[in-house]
């Protein structure tokens, strides 16, 4: 944790001080006013080209619409550019569009950067198993720093989907199943990016996606249809989102989902409603990649002029790369389907982003050739990213203490992915070098033995090739070892943007692989790079250690090195359910009670309940579980009144103590089940966490505070109210947390 604090201080240190060096006495009007002002000039051929995004050369998810995007910045046709990176790209563009404007109007550069641009940390999911909000805070400022010294504006992160569907591959890019742990990584990454300054140089334009309820897609296949309840999205899917607009975030990104028979990117419902609506957000919407565009095979918009007006009354501001906005805004203006004001008020919201950024100010304020060559794979980045990855580790099982690794061991490291760089920093992983920087576990592992003798690396099979013919020099050096580690997953692109699977086992033959293994008689541990929760059913029955390592990022080989060695204690928890077979999918902790609740081993011949036949329905790993080198032990629950009131707070209060022999962090949970109301409620919620490092031996009290406000729902009536009566309290290490007490709210 002080390692933790020290980074967050170093790097808010250089926030205040590029703020400083950088913020230039103002020359410009204020913003309403320079807006303003600005837009009074503007024809509206120039403000339909502000709502409008073309691809440079570049990471491309679906077709290009075709135009050609220098000649449309010499034409004056574009406010912002996509997938230009480095310095010296963007400054020739910028100088074109520049010398082409005539009021002068700024591009605005934007770029995918998911969970690092140069330093990569590890996937969000992954991230979001620390269940720490600083380090995503950190991992987000550190993302923002490199990214804006190679000439980047504007990023579309932080992806706060709620996902209970492993199959779905974009599960790797976000916070997992809970609401309540996605509330506060959501937050903490919209700080990360923007900062408290946008017009300091080293902060860029966070953007929320995707506007909403895409990881709810049906059957876990990418870009497919969500039906939902309204209840279900505003009390599961949507505070992130809405957590995100309170925290300042200044973009938002439409989903290419449906919900209810509307397309997102058409859903005035979504956009004007409730975001711009209710919600008062002040910043401007960005389709997804050509989503005005898929209008029209979505049966939504007979055609592309069609899809364009559609889309500017639902409340898009900007048309991501499909051409639709040029083409079409001027004739349905014209024709009286679409109006000046609405055109308008999309434009202002892009122009004041551009301003507070500082564009206007100087159009070049991001092109610096000697800060990009100064802010790349800071030392201090590298260690912020070996932190956070040490942190992502969670460890579901540890049989007889196999782990950690004794350094006087014969350790044989086999697998596919054990001297591997470039799948380790994971999809999505921006302008991450994956032949140079990256760790594999093979390098860091080299680090920390120095007899080389007692270690030995042989890959054995291929991720997904069947061929079998390197498996027996592996299984050679595995059998004079004491120790076998395993390092399995899968490729990078198998999760992500259209990256659905239909099984989620271990690919190809890693798991006959591993069967092998285990007829040597020796220990086995199982280390997995992976984007999504897994079937693990045979690997947990048969492997004696099991490290969840996720794609860790580029300096992930160094943190599985020292968590198998225990340089680095696992303190991490899964913040997404492991089901025991593809059959319980979707499977979640908050799920609700039936008529019929099966209860389990308490009952096993409870036949008409709801249940399965040939499974249990609990999970394999739950949601909030994660093992350690340590152990802990829960006592003495306390809460500090049996009646909350309105206006009033009650206390909980739980001894923790470590029990082992090792220094360790535990991640303290708290969940609450509200036992009647209007509307059935989940078996329990997560209400609170705390990350608490306890030494050998030593105990603490945690405390949670619980207020009427953490126990409100939509009602019956659809208003969102905490409604009198019993409550019963869960503190425990994950979401089958045991230990109870109860309270009661009071008019």
């Amino acid at each position: 944790m002080k390692c933790t604090k020290i980074l967050i201080i170093l790097l808010a240190c250089g926030t205040s001080l590029y703020a400083q060096k950088n913020k230039k006495a103002a020359k410009i009007k204020p913003r309403n006013e320079f807006v303003t002002e600005l837009m009074a000039k503007m024809t509206v051929d120039e403000k339909i080209a502000q709502l409008v995004q073309f691809t440079a050369d570049g990471t491309t998810t679906g077709p290009k619409s075709g135009d050609n995007f220098i000649e449309q910045i010499k034409k004056g046709n574009v406010g912002s550019i996509l997938n230009a990176t480095g310095v010296e790209y963007t400054r020739k563009l910028q100088e074109l569009n520049m010398a082409n404007s005539r009021l002068k109007i700024p591009l605005l550069f934007g770029y995918d950067v998911i969970h690092g641009y140069r330093t990569v940390f590890p996937i969000n999911l992954g991230e979001s198993a620390s269940w720490d909000p600083a380090l995503a805070e950190l991992s987000s400022k550190v993302a923002a720093a490199e990214a804006a010294a190679s000439g980047i504006h504007w990023t579309f992160a932080p992806m706060v989907d709620i996902a209970r569907d492993p199959r779905w591959g974009r599960v790797s890019e976000g916070s997992g199943e809970d609401t309540y742990l996605g509330i506060q990584l959501a937050i903490a990454r919209v700080k990360g990016f923007q900062g408290a300054d946008l017009s300091a140089v080293n902060t860029i334009l966070a953007c929320t996606k995707h506007f909403a309820a895409y990881g709810a897609a049906e059957a876990g296949r990418d870009y497919n249809t969500v039906d939902m309840s309204e209840r279900v999205l505003r009390e599961t899917y949507l505070p992130p989102f809405k957590a995100t607009v309170d925290a300042g975030v200044r973009t938002f990104m439409t989903s290419f989902n449906e919900i209810s028979g509307v397309p997102a990117t058409g859903s005035k419902f979504l956009l004007r409603d409730i975001l711009k609506g209710e919600w008062k957000f002040d910043g401007f919407v960005v389709t997804d990649y050509t989503a005005i565009n898929e209008l029209i095979p979505h049966g939504f918009a007979k055609d592309s002029i069609h899809a364009g007006e559609l889309s500017l009354k639902a409340g898009v501001d900007m048309d991501m790369v499909g051409g639709i906005y040029l083409k079409s805004l001027k004739k349905l203006l014209a024709e009286g389907k679409v109006t000046e004001a609405q055109i308008n008020d999309a434009c202002r919201r892009i122009l004041e982003a551009k301003y507070d950024l500082g564009l206007f100010e100087d159009p070049y304020r991001y092109n610096d050739v000697k800060r990009e060559k100064q802010e790349i794979y800071k030392k201090e980045y590298l260690d912020a990213a070996l932190t956070v990855a040490n942190k992502s580790m969670v460890l579901l099982k540890n049989s007889n203490n196999v782990l950690p690794l004794k350094k006087e061991q014969r350790v044989a490291f086999v697998g596919p992915l054990v001297s591997d760089e470039w799948n380790i920093i994971g999809s999505w992983a921006a302008t991450g070098d994956r032949n140079g920087y990256a760790v594999s576990v093979e390098e860091g592992v080299k680090k920390i033995i120095s007899d080389k003798s007692k270690i030995s690396f042989t890959k054995g099979i291929e991720i997904v090739d069947q061929r079998r013919d390197m498996m027996k020099a592996a299984l050679d050096a595995a059998s004079t070892a004491d120790v076998i580690v395993a390092v399995m997953g899968e490729f990078e692109n198998m999760t992500g943007e259209a990256a659905s699977r239909t099984v989620i086992d271990l690919p190809g033959i890693q798991k006959e692989f591993l069967a092998e293994l285990k007829k040597l008689g020796k220990p086995v541990v199982l280390v997995l790079m992976n984007g999504r929760p897994l079937t693990l059913s045979w690997e947990n029955g048969n492997m004696d250690a099991i490290l969840e390592a996720w794609f860790p990022g580029t300096m992930g080989g160094d943190a599985i090195a020292q968590t198998l060695y225990g340089i680095n204690n696992p303190s991490g928890k899964l913040p997404i359910t492991f089901p025991r077979t593809l059959g319980q999918v979707p499977i979640y902790y908050n799920h609700k009670n039936t008529g019929r609740p099966y209860l389990g081993s308490k009952d096993p011949e409870q036949k008409y309940k709801s249940r399965y036949i040939d499974s249990d329905n609990s999970p394999l790993y739950p949601f909030g579980y994660g093992l350690s080198y340590t152990t802990f032990e829960y006592s003495n629950l306390k809460i500090s009144s049996k009646e909350l009131t309105a206006n009033g707070t009650v206390k909980v209060t739980v001894d923790v103590a470590n029990t082992g022999n090792f220094d360790g962090e535990e991640i303290v949970q708290l969940y609450i089940q509200d036992e009647v109301g209007s509307v059935t409620r989940p078996v329990r919620e997560l209400k609170g966490f705390k990350k608490t490092a306890l030494k050998k031996g030593e105990k603490k009290t945690v405390e949670f505070d619980i207020k009427p406000d953490d126990l409100r729902f939509y009602n019956i009536d659809m208003q969102f109210v905490a409604e009198p009566g019993d409550f019963k309290v869960f503190v425990g290490g994950s979401s089958d947390a045991g230990l109870t007490t109860e309270f009661m709210l009071v008019k």
